[in-house]
């Protein structure tokens, strides 16, 4: 006689806890990306509109945001890639000069800057903002630099216009001092001020730099990092959110007017550096948790991605 399945009390079984497993599949995921861009130059321009707050949106912790996008730099570095922080500080200068009685005064966009508000602007954005940004990178070992374009050269400027007075343009990038940091395996942190062959500082737009850096360093990706998930074709609408375009398509929303106000300097830095030969840039809003890490690590990212027109869409 064939035996009999015998019934057995059912036992009790803890649940399987899928948190790990999923962490793995991130890891995986993230695999080839890591083999890719190791050794390989990425320029990340964080900027005061990141931590800017959006109406009807709850108000962003300055020191939280900061430290996740510090974490995000380190792992960057320690996965073998070679991150460069460019940084500007505009709301961060806004506020100084309200605290010091100085009226700020605009024109098409940009802050005229005179004599007495370009001492203010070193003050912050080499005094203040660099130096958080270093320290905040540096809770996790000795890794950041900070350096204006006034080290070592870095960045030749000229006067903008006469009626702007201390707003400068880019001329020239001599980028010796970022190879030399990155080649000891440090985070260069810079803060956007150049200088004529006179001396003279001036204050540049950030995305500006950020794009002429990349450039100059042949960065393999160029990201900006602000207040919105990235370009859109309908500004105001989130669901129109552009997931990746060309150069020429950039041109093209500048002159539609979907790429309006603050958002035309990065488009612009966009479209020139993947046409100098930066392989991708990027438009993310970095008040999302880990952002950067979203964005180059995983199939999907989370902001737009900018090709020249030549290219395959490969990440």
């Amino acid at each position: 006689m064939m035996p009999q399945p015998v019934d057995k009390a059912p036992v009790d079984k803890a649940p399987v806890d899928k948190a790990p497993v999923d962490k793995a599949a991130v890891l995986v995921e993230s695999l080839p990306y890591i083999r890719r861009f190791w050794g390989k130059v990425v320029v990340v321009k964080y900027g005061g509109n990141v931590l800017a707050n959006q109406e009807g949106e709850d108000p962003v912790d300055d020191a939280e945001a900061l430290a996740s996008f510090a974490e995000d730099i380190v792992l960057m570095r320690s996965v073998g890639m070679l991150p460069v922080v460019v940084h500007g500080g505009g709301p961060q200068i806004g506020a100084l000069m309200a605290r010091v009685g100085k009226e700020v005064e605009f024109r098409d966009g940009l802050r005229v800057t005179d004599a007495d508000t370009i001492d203010l602007v070193r003050m912050v954005l080499v005094g203040k903002v660099n130096r958080d940004i270093v320290s905040a990178v540096n809770v996790h070992g000795a890794l950041a630099v900070g350096l204006s374009g006034e080290d070592a050269n870095l960045i030749t400027a000229t006067a903008h216009s006469e009626a702007l007075g201390y707003v400068g343009d880019v001329v020239s990038v001599d980028p010796v001092i970022v190879h030399q940091l990155l080649a000891q395996g440090l985070i260069p942190v810079v803060a956007t001020i150049g200088a004529d062959v006179s001396g003279q500082a001036f204050n540049i737009n950030a995305d500006t730099v950020a794009g002429a850096l990349a450039s100059a360093l042949e960065a393999e990706k160029l990201v900006f990092l602000t207040n919105v998930s990235g370009l859109r074709s309908v500004p105001g609408d989130p669901a129109t959110l552009i997931h990746q375009a060309s150069a020429d398509d950039l041109d093209q929303l500048v002159a539609s007017g979907a790429a309006g106000g603050g958002m035309i300097p990065k488009v612009e830095a966009c479209a020139r550096a993947v046409r100098a030969g930066v392989a991708r840039a990027h438009i993310l809003d970095g008040r999302t948790p880990h952002a950067l890490l979203l964005e180059i690590f995983t199939d999907q990212g989370v902001g737009t991605m900018i090709v020249s027109n030549t290219v395959s869409a490969a990440p």
